[in-house]
């Protein structure tokens, strides 16, 4: 039974993922600022006039915050990274994720802490003891067997190694989400056939596409059925928690800074249970249906347990996009809230409401609530639908904002 705390870090591409991240239970939110990050063509991002916002949120909500700084860089972009390190120092935030040494050392030269991206690829003991130098959380590399961690994190017992802190270096890992095809997301396809380089944070992610293999002496062109021979599954760790949190890793790290908050808090809640069973000895093959159907309602490309078990080749998607069994449509925004009957109302813009539909609210205060339409109201009269154009008032678990927008899910096949 692990006892040690283990941190839980969830992305954020905005306010509403935050959000999510934090009622999901989240230790941790680590976010983009600018173009300096390894999702800058996401078109969710933070601004350096967001910090301030944003450090006043996980502050509230006692949740650290860490900024990614980890693409390759040029010395056009030195200024803007002192800038944003030094706007990360004077909001209190937590540390900066780096890779590039330029990153690494200013920080360190202002007293930010610094954590090792997965794009330094640590797969060693001698080059964890290097980077020890300078950052006390490390990102191991993605293709490491549970076998190699556990030989890593033993070593760091055995032999004492520590951070600049003076404690001993944490280990984080990946237990959710994207996976490259690439050795720990250093992938040179993008750049080459569009000159958009994915160690710059904009990848157009040629590996998702299907592709035709043509034989170069007749030119007959052979399509590939069944698999995108490039595109990974989606990594999803929750099978075998128990196992990987006996290597000794600290740091559960849930990828998807381009996610919906829904995606968020969905995959965040079921880690953060996870976790709690495993730390509670009561972790079970049933508990672990439960967190898989719920992460399967949310975006997927299906599932497998990475290289973390010992396999030497990736398992690949076998659809384009997303194979979630559920998916969102868009009904309407908020208007008002009535604090004293918790009652939210809302005006209909898009498609039919119905009693009985499974509701989604999102907003970046309201972050994401979920709950059914037992009781739909119009002009102060019970209904059973409001379709486009009514305004209506539903029963809601918190408080609801104007704009916030309002979705009904249904089966994915609907």
């Amino acid at each position: 039974m692990v006892k040690k705390h283990i941190e839980l870090m969830a992305p954020a591409g905005n306010f509403e993922s935050m959000m999510a991240a934090i009622q999901g239970g989240a230790d941790s939110v680590y976010f983009g600022i600018e173009q300096l990050n390894m999702r800058a063509r996401a078109t969710m991002n933070f601004t350096l006039d967001d910090l301030e916002a944003v450090s006043k949120l996980c502050k509230e909500h006692g949740v650290k915050s860490y900024i990614t700084l980890n693409t390759i860089l040029y010395n056009h972009d030195l200024s803007l990274m002192k800038r944003i390190v030094d706007e990360a120092v004077k909001h209190n935030i937590s540390a900066v994720i780096a890779s590039d040494q330029a990153v690494i050392g200013y920080a360190a030269s202002k007293g930010l802490p610094v954590h090792i991206s997965t794009q330094v690829n640590i797969s060693n003991i001698e080059t964890l003891k290097f980077y020890a130098h300078f950052a006390d959380v490390m990102v191991l590399a993605r293709e490491l067997s549970m076998v190699q961690m556990r030989e890593i994190t033993e070593a760091i017992q055995r032999d004492q190694i520590t951070g600049p802190s003076g404690q001993l270096v944490r280990i984080e890992v990946f237990a959710h989400g994207a996976l490259c095809m690439a050795i720990s997301g250093k992938c040179y396809l993008s750049l080459h056939t569009h000159n958009s380089s994915a160690n710059r944070g904009v990848c157009i992610q040629n590996c998702r596409r299907q592709y035709e293999v043509t034989d170069r002496d007749e030119g007959h062109a052979f399509h590939i059925e069944n698999e995108y021979i490039m595109s990974p599954k989606d990594l999803n760790t929750l099978p075998f928690l128990d196992q990987l949190l006996d290597t000794g890793v600290d740091v559960l790290k849930i990828e998807g800074r381009a996610r919906a908050p829904e995606y968020v808090k969905a995959v965040t809640r079921a880690y953060r249970e996870a976790i709690n069973a495993v730390q509670n000895g009561d972790f079970s093959a049933e508990k672990v249906d439960a967190w898989m159907q719920e992460v399967e309602k949310v975006y997927n490309r299906g599932f497998w347990g990475g290289y973390y078990l010992g396999k030497q080749l990736g398992e690949w998607a076998d659809s384009y996009g997303s194979k979630a069994t559920t998916k969102k449509i868009y009904l309407g925004r908020g208007v008002h809230y009535f604090p004293k009957v918790q009652v939210g109302e809302f005006k209909i813009e898009s498609h039919t409401l119905k009693k009985g539909d499974s509701l989604l609210v999102t907003g970046p205060a309201t972050g994401v609530l979920e709950f059914e339409a037992d009781e739909i109201r119009v002009d102060d009269q019970t209904v059973d639908s409001a379709r486009q154009g009514v305004s209506c008032s539903l029963k809601v678990p918190a408080k609801i904002r104007p704009s916030d927008k309002l979705y009904k899910i249904v089966d994915a096949e609907a």
